[in-house]
């Protein structure tokens, strides 16, 4: 299955705040539980991806929030198991 079609919907700013806000979520307000971070981060990519394209905003502006809101989580996922983080449990 090829999904190279998907980097048409990524943001490398979009993609790179919501990584820091994600992070910032879980290691400071602690609460606001894991399970709700790819929401927010997913909305907040949204919300910048329809801020950076006010004047056009169409479905791809939308998609490319959520899809580069949740590519955020799973960098962050993709990280922490190359560092070798164990996970903790809530």
């Amino acid at each position: 299955m090829d999904i190279t079609f998907l980097n048409e919907y990524m943001s490398a700013v979009i993609i790179a705040l919501c990584l820091f806000v994600g992070y910032i979520i879980k290691q400071s307000i602690t609460i606001i539980p894991n399970k709700y971070i790819p929401l927010i981060v997913g909305l907040l990519g949204v919300g910048i991806s329809v801020w950076m394209d006010w004047g056009a905003i169409t479905p791809v502006t939308i998609v490319t929030g959520l899809a580069s809101g949740l590519a955020s989580t799973g960098l962050h996922e993709m990280f922490r198991e190359l560092v070798g983080v164990k996970k903790t449990t809530e």
